[in-house]
């Protein structure tokens, strides 16, 4: 679901459809490639408060956290008021994969939150599930 930016500057680019194809394309994982869609500034706040500054630290976290891990997506929402200087951009849905034990998963949920300027992306907040779930396997939370 894409919501409709703001009429009083039309946008030239679609916020929630380069969220979607960076998503895609950092997923597989090919974090050189989703480069082009990041501002040299891009700053990335990640699961735990993990601060990082390029889709590659995102890929080396996600393959040393799980076995493989895929997004699937359920919505991605552009926050009304979308101009072409800026616009908010949500990606929510769950995640599924497998834990480096070779454990199969599924359903764990995330919220990515993105700052989009100028048609690329500047900031970048990551939640999920996963943290918690292997706090869990690690015996250092209650359930």
């Amino acid at each position: 679901m894409h919501a409709a930016p703001s009429s009083s500057s039309p946008l030239t680019y679609d916020p929630a459809a380069l969220v979607d194809e960076y998503l895609r394309v950092l997923m597989i994982p090919d974090p050189v490639a989703a480069r082009r869609f990041v501002s040299p500034e891009l700053k990335i706040r990640f699961t735990g408060g993990r601060e990082m500054i390029d889709p590659a630290q995102c890929a080396a976290f996600n393959a040393g956290r799980y076995g493989w891990v895929k997004k699937r997506f359920e919505a991605t929402e552009v926050v009304t008021g979308a101009t072409l200087e800026q616009a908010i951009v949500y990606n929510r849905g769950t995640l599924y994969g497998v834990w480096p034990d070779g454990e199969a998963f599924e359903g764990n949920r995330y919220v990515d939150r993105y700052v989009v300027r100028h048609g690329l992306i500047v900031h970048m907040d990551v939640w999920n599930d996963s943290a918690e779930r292997m706090l869990v396997r690690a015996g250092l939370a209650e359930l």
